[in-house]
């Protein structure tokens, strides 16, 4: 599971959402474009299903009281699961009913983000203003490595599951009084800018929407799969990432040992059904 917050995949969050709400509505239009007479992909969040664009851009540009000119007034949350992870929704609940799934899915994490605060006034979802959008495809942008070697063109889409979710979240709290900032970095350490902004340790964020990915469906995560195997061979020291690379054996040597025994078992019974029908066939004879 990936979760990322930014300021806007447009580059800007300090003024109108309107740039970035229509960048979103991509996907619509070209479906548009294509004559394809498909449902439009309607906004969401934990109240309402179809909202459309413009009550997203109105919402999120009226909820910015006193704020500067100068200041964030909404963030970006990607929410974006692994192909596995979507595999694993398609094949539990079938096509539509994995993105179902999926928009039940980040609206639990944007109760887990309005949680990571640590504010009184903050206690869920309930809290916070917030809209997210299905998208089905991503597309290469300059960035990626293909494109720089000529193997995809910019604006191409990338192949395999790329269903995903994006949520806007404004930086108010409902009642447009609280100032709340996830790129804080102060987890708490500077007690006056937590006090303002509210404490957001991302870190723990991430763990935890993962956590609830997994309790929500059942999902049996491996080892190499959980953001705490990628951060600490990222970010963590030599002797971290030694002990998480010894972790994942012992994982991998576990789990072939289980397949043996599956299989051992598997032959048991095998042998027990065949010496039974023999035992059966004996019996039949001598009658």
């Amino acid at each position: 599971m990936h979760i990322n917050i930014s300021k806007s995949e447009t580059g800007n969050n300090k003024g109108s959402s309107g740039q970035l709400v229509s960048y979103l509505e991509k996907e619509n239009r070209m479906e548009q474009t294509e004559h394809l007479r498909r449902e439009p992909e309607y906004w969401f969040n934990h109240e309402k299903q179809y909202i459309r664009p413009y009550q997203v851009r109105y919402d999120i540009d009226h909820n910015i009281g006193r704020l500067s000119k100068d200041e964030a007034k909404f963030f970006l949350v990607n929410v974006s699961p692994s192909e596995n992870e979507l595999l694993f929704l398609k094949e539990e609940y079938g096509e539509e009913g994995a993105k179902q799934a999926l928009k039940e899915y980040a609206n639990r994490v944007m109760d887990e983000y309005a949680k990571n605060f640590k504010k009184e006034q903050i206690q869920s979802k309930m809290d916070i203003l917030y809209f997210g959008k299905v998208e089905q495809h991503r597309y290469y942008t300059h960035r990626d490595d293909e494109v720089k070697q000529g193997l995809a063109l910019r604006g191409q889409q990338k192949p395999g599951e790329q269903m995903h979710v994006q949520v806007i979240v404004s930086r108010k709290d409902m009642t447009n009084s609280i100032r709340l900032s996830p790129l804080n970095n102060s987890r708490g350490k500077n007690a006056a800018h937590s006090l303002k902004v509210g404490q957001f340790d991302r870190v723990a964020f991430k763990q935890t929407a993962e956590q609830v990915f997994d309790r929500a469906f059942g999902y049996d995560r491996e080892l190499r799969e959980t953001f705490a195997y990628a951060n600490t061979l990222k970010h963590g020291r030599y002797e971290q990432r030694l002990e998480m690379k010894e972790m994942e054996k012992q994982e991998q040597e576990q789990k072939r040992q289980q397949k043996i025994e599956r299989k051992q078992e598997f032959k048991q019974q095998q042998e027990i059904k065949h010496s039974h029908r023999q035992s059966q066939g004996l019996t039949m004879g001598g009658r």
